[in-house]
């Protein structure tokens, strides 16, 4: 997935991943994940994506500054 944030560039395919979240099971309408990604300049984002009845109900991503990313990891 590509998205553009306040003129940033953020996309899954060319980013690094760190670490990724699941929560429930393969079809659970409650169940949802969140991948950490890190773009070749330097910035963070979350990838997110859940069913229907989850906190993502459609696939997203989320700009994460720096100062987060150790409590986004420490949380997951």
């Amino acid at each position: 997935m590509k998205k553009i944030i306040c003129k940033k560039e953020y996309d899954t395919e060319t980013a690094t991943m760190i670490k990724q979240y699941v929560s429930g099971y393969f079809g659970d309408p409650a169940g949802y994940e969140e991948t950490l990604y890190q773009t070749p300049g330097g910035l963070y984002f979350v990838y997110v994506s859940g069913g229907e009845a989850s906190p993502y109900p459609e696939e997203d991503i989320q700009r994460l500054a720096k100062t987060k990313v150790n409590e986004w990891l420490d949380t997951h």
